[in-house]
C-alpha cells in the first residue's frame, strides 16, 4: 500500500509541478488535444505551419472515478444440479454491492522534437488490473523531414504522417472514442465496445491525407503484444490498413466513412480483442464462486473469479486472424452518429476450422448548451459469435448515457448499462456461468484530463 501511494504522489507531483515554464503554451502541432477539443478528433489533425522554436516537453494525464451500482443474475429457469455439478463443486455468481471503484490514473509526456517531429508516451500510473505503474507504449511521429534537409520532400509531406513505435496500432475508429484507463473524455459513454478492439505492437503507420477529406493508412508490426527475441514457428507480423473520408461539408454537417483491415500472420497469440491490461469499466459482473457443500449441505467458498476485463468478450483467436471495421460518422448540428460493422475471423492453433465472430454497434448523440457542454445519447452494441466450442451465442448491450463538461478539462457522466447472454451452455466453467446470464444498473464517472 505505502509503494501505490508513494507511486500515485509521485505521478501527482509529476502532473502538477513539472516545469510551468516549459509549458506555458501546451499546445502541440499535429497533436489530439486530451481534453474537451479532442472529442470527436480520429487520426491526430495535420497542422501544416509549425510552431516550432526550441525542444518542448508538455506533461499532462488524466484521473477518473465510477461509483458502480450494479446487479447480474444468471441459469433462468436452468437447473443448476443439471448442469454445474463438477467434482462436487457448484458454480455462483459473486455479489455485487454498490460502491466506488479504484480511481485509474495516466501520465502523458508528449515532446517536440524537432520541426514537425513529436513523441508521445502514455504510463498507467494506476489501473484495474494493475495497481502499480507501468508503460502503455508510445511513439515517434514525424510530419516533417526538414530535420534531416531543410525543405526535404515538403510538397509531399504537406500530406504525409510517419509512426513509429510501441503503440495503440490504429485498426478502425472505435479505438478513438474508447477509455484508454483513465483517459475517458473522448467516450461518451462509461464502458467500451463488448468486442473491444485495441492492441499496442511493435510497427510502424504511413498516413497519407488530401484537402478533398480522402485518407490512407498502411502499417506493418510484429504482432505481439509482449515482446520477445526467443525464436519461434509463429514469427509472423500483423498488417493494417485503413482508408476513408473526412469532410467538414458545411459549418453544420460533417461526414466521415472509414473501411480497415487487421491481417496477422501465424503469430504464437493474437491479442486484438484482449490487449487491454487496464481493464473493463463494469467490475466484477459475471464473476463467480466455487462452492462445495458439505454433508450438512453448508456451502463453503474455495474459490472464486476475478476477470479485469469482466462484461467484454474475446471470441479467443489465437493465430492468423483477419479483421474488417467499418466506421460511418455523421455530425449536424449537435447531433451526431457513430457506428460499427465488424466482422472478424480466426481460429487457435489446436483448432482446423475459423470461427466468425461479428459486432454492430449504433451510437446517437446530442450535444448542446454553450460549446456543447451537455449531451444525452444511447447505443445499441450486438455481437454474434461461434464458440470453440462449436455454441453459437448473441451478447448485446444497450447504453443510456448522460454528460456535462463541467470546464473543457473535467467531465461528469453518468450511465444506465444493461447486457444479456444468450446462447451460452455447459461446455466450459466461464461458459457456465453465462447461461441466461445478465447484468444491469447504474454507473456515475468523473474524469479529469489535461
Amino acid at each position: 500500500m505505502r509503494s501505490i501511494i508513494k507511486n500515485v504522489l509521485l505521478g501527482v507531483t509529476l502532473l502538477t509541478g513539472f516545469s510551468f515554464h516549459a509549458q506555458s503554451k501546451r499546445d502541440l502541432d499535429n497533436y489530439r488535444k486530451p481534453d474537451q477539443r479532442g472529442v470527436n478528433v480520429f487520426e491526430d489533425p495535420k497542422d501544416t505551419i509549425s510552431s516550432f522554436d526550441e525542444l518542448k516537453v508538455r506533461v499532462g494525464g488524466s484521473f477518473a472515478l465510477q461509483y458502480q451500482a450494479l446487479d447480474h443474475e444468471n441459469f433462468g429457469s436452468v437447473n443448476q444440479s443439471d448442469v454445474l455439478n463438477q467434482n462436487g463443486k457448484y458454480l455462483s455468481l459473486v455479489d455485487l454491492g454498490s460502491n466506488f471503484n479504484l480511481a485509474t490514473a495516466n501520465l502523458d509526456l508528449d515532446v517536440a522534437l524537432a520541426e514537425g517531429v513529436r513523441m508521445h508516451l502514455r504510463t498507467y500510473l494506476s489501473s484495474r488490473h494493475h495497481p502499480e505503474p507501468y508503460v502503455k507504449g508510445g511513439y515517434f511521429q514525424i510530419d516533417k523531414l526538414d530535420f534531416i534537409s531543410k525543405g526535404l520532400l515538403s510538397d509531399f509531406m504537406k500530406h504525409a504522417t510517419i509512426r513509429i513505435g510501441h503503440m495503440e496500432n490504429n485498426y478502425g475508429d472505435a479505438h478513438f472514442r474508447r477509455s484508454d484507463n483513465a483517459q475517458a473524455i473522448y467516450n461518451p459513454f462509461v464502458g467500451n465496445l463488448i468486442m473491444d478492439a485495441f492492441t499496442t505492437e511493435v510497427g510502424a503507420e504511413f498516413y497519407y491525407r488530401t484537402e478533398l477529406g480522402f485518407l490512407g493508412m498502411v502499417g506493418f508490426s510484429n504482432g505481439k503484444l509482449n515482446q520477445s527475441t526467443v525464436k519461434n514457428d509463429s514469427d509472423g507480423a500483423s498488417f493494417l490498413a485503413k482508408l476513408g473520408y473526412d469532410k467538414q461539408v458545411s459549418d453544420d454537417l460533417r461526414v466521415r466513412l472509414t473501411g480497415s483491415v487487421y491481417n496477422t500472420g501465424s503469430v504464437t497469440n493474437s491479442y486484438l480483442y484482449s490487449a487491454d491490461r487496464a481493464g473493463g469499466r463494469y467490475y466484477n459482473v459475471m464473476d463467480y464462486n466455487y462452492n462445495v457443500y458439505d454433508a450438512d449441505n453448508d456451502k463453503n467458498t474455495v474459490s472464486s473469479t476475478d476477470n479485469f476485463r469482466s462484461g467484454r468478450y474475446n471470441p479467443n483467436f489465437g493465430n492468423k486472424v483477419t479483421a474488417f471495421m467499418i466506421n460511418p460518422f455523421i455530425k449536424y448540428k449537435g447531433l451526431e452518429f457513430f457506428g460499427t460493422i465488424e466482422m472478424a475471423n480466426g481460429r487457435r492453433h489446436s483448432e482446423t476450422d475459423r470461427r466468425n465472430a461479428n459486432q454492430y454497434a449504433g451510437e446517437l448523440i446530442y450535444r448542446f448548451g454553450q460549446n456543447e457542454n451537455f449531451y444525452v445519447g444511447g447505443r445499441y452494441n450486438l455481437v454474434s459469435a461461434e464458440e470453440r466450442t462449436g455454441e453459437d451465442v448473441d451478447i448485446d448491450r444497450f447504453n443510456f448515457s448522460a454528460g456535462w463538461f463541467m470546464t473543457k478539462n473535467i467531465l461528469l457522466k453518468a450511465e444506465y448499462v444493461n447486457q444479456t447472454f444468450d446462447g451460452f451452455t455447459a461446455t466450459s466453467e466461464l461458459n457456465r456461468s453465462l447461461i441466461d446470464g445478465k447484468f444491469n444498473g447504474a454507473m456515475v464517472e468523473a474524469i479529469i484530463s489535461f
